[in-house]
């Protein structure tokens, strides 16, 4: 024990040192103090990945259809909560939809952090999309993109927490949560045979996802053309990261959607699971439902 809190210290003042002083606001609050629960979560997410389909590869995929149903349920209703906070919390401390600094708003940048700390909790959460697939058996939605996406979304957003906790931090957020209010309850809907025929907004979902991607990245830019006094340098790595799940999702989208189209001449389909290999839960799609009444299990 004695070796490990040794570790947690040394780790965290070498996380300190890279990123400076940290937001006093947000002490004590769980998980936060110490990067290590976090990377130790992320570490088990990896291996998961990894030896989870070897441990299933000779055993019968399971159906999960009651706790896909509910937990479906679930992250729909706090997306839901998250959206309707945000939306709440920015409107009573006078938000600037262009930029909005760090510490103008009093009571309402502690209103806005502890939903965002909502957030950050929602993504580890999330890691359950992965582990259902691999239960399933269906390796095959379980992608580059949607590993990285998981893992990498979970320790951001820790980063955020402790140090750009409000702010100008609110406004994706704000998107995905309403991303994921319509996400969540389609896959949750689609666990149910009857419901499938109403399901026909479905092929929108794709289209939602990169309206928010260029929503953020022209928000998260506005800030940096007109600063008011949100850091830079979190601005300009938010960017870049975008811009990898740009690369990554219209990789995705034409080597899909594209191929699809010319193979079936013309008509563009676009089905639920491929919805499914896209998914980032964050910023691209999350998908643990069944596809269609033929594919439920």
């Amino acid at each position: 024990m004695d070796r490990l809190e040794a570790f947690d210290k040394q780790l965290n003042s070498f996380v300190d040192y890279l990123f400076g002083e940290r937001d006093t606001r947000v002490r004590g609050w769980l998980l936060l103090d110490s990067c290590l629960p976090t990377l130790s979560f992320t570490v088990l997410y990896l291996l998961f990945v990894y030896l989870g389909p070897i441990y299933m590869k000779n055993r019968p995929a399971y159906s999960l259809k009651k706790v896909l149903l509910v937990y479906n349920f679930a992250v729909t209703m706090l997306s839901l909560y998250m959206l309707i906070e945000l939306i709440s919390a920015s409107w009573a401390g006078g938000y600037r939809l262009q930029c909005q600094n760090l510490d103008s708003a009093g009571d309402a940048d502690i209103r806005v952090a502890k939903v965002l700390w909502w957030y950050y909790f929602s993504k580890l959460i999330e890691f359950l999309d992965t582990i259902f697939f691999v239960l399933r058996k269906k390796n095959n939605q379980i992608s580059f993109l949607h590993v990285y996406h998981h893992a990498s979304m979970f320790n951001i957003w820790w980063c955020v927490l402790n140090w750009i906790p409000c702010g100008q931090s609110f406004f994706g957020p704000t998107l995905n949560s309403f991303i994921h209010v319509l996400m969540y309850s389609y896959y949750g809907l689609s666990t149910i045979p009857s419901m499938h025929k109403y399901l026909w907004w479905k092929k929108y979902l794709t289209q939602a996802q990169l309206v928010q991607f260029l929503l953020t990245i022209t928000h998260t830019l506005s800030a940096v053309v007109s600063p008011c006094g949100f850091p830079i340098g979190c601005l300009l790595f938010q960017s870049s990261y975008m811009a990898t799940l740009v690369i990554l999702f219209v990789n995705f989208y034409i080597q899909t959607y594209r191929k699809r189209k010319s193979e079936d001449g013309g008509k563009l389909p676009v089905d639920l699971g491929d919805i499914r290999k896209s998914h980032a839960n964050g910023y691209l799609t999350s998908i643990n439902g069944s596809t269609s009444k033929q594919k439920s299990q």
